[in-house]
């Protein structure tokens, strides 16, 4: 573990309520501290959960979904991308894993957070956290409306992230 990402957790101000999450800095240590370099920043915040699959997952993190942003959501990243850190953790509810596109090492700033049993994800996504809290906001978002089309996973009104925190633990 790092410095920068020992003993933290994150809390995720969203228009539905909040999100605590704690990390497994074990598993995917370049994962945990890329988020957290990126919450620290103010990346995610004024961003907006793009994607919803109810019972699957929820989907944020995309620089496009902020006001004034450019590019289709879910397209966009930090500028750059990490390499895939594969675990044995379970991809079920509350947990927060990285997007990626189809190739294993494209992570940059996407992330989901499980709203149901995802496990024909482990070992093929990175997942680098858990919730400990706010699962009230997460079936809140969850169940927002989206539009038809496509797979029916755009949401017709978009919940923003308003800020993250860092938290610093004992």
């Amino acid at each position: 573990m790092t410095k920068t990402t020992a003993n933290v957790t994150v809390k995720i101000e969203t228009e539905a309520g909040d999100m605590t999450a704690e990390f497994f800095t074990d598993l995917a240590p370049g994962h945990v501290e890329n988020f957290v370099k990126l919450a620290r920043e103010g990346f995610y915040d004024g961003t907006r959960f793009h994607r919803i699959i109810p019972g699957f997952m929820i989907q944020g993190g995309c620089p496009n979904t902020k006001d004034g942003g450019s590019g289709s959501p879910g397209t966009g990243d930090p500028g750059y991308k990490i390499d895939a850190e594969f675990n044995d953790v379970h991809h079920e509810r509350g947990v927060l894993s990285m997007a990626r596109s189809q190739d294993p090492n494209s992570a940059g700033s996407q992330f989901f957070v499980c709203h149901g049993e995802a496990g024909f994800l482990d070992n093929q996504y990175t997942a680098f956290g858990r919730l400990t809290e706010g699962f009230e906001a997460l079936d809140a978002i969850a169940s927002g409306a989206c539009k038809s089309g496509g797979e029916g996973s755009s949401p017709v009104e978009p919940v923003k992230i308003v800020r993250m925190t860092i938290v610093e633990n004992d």
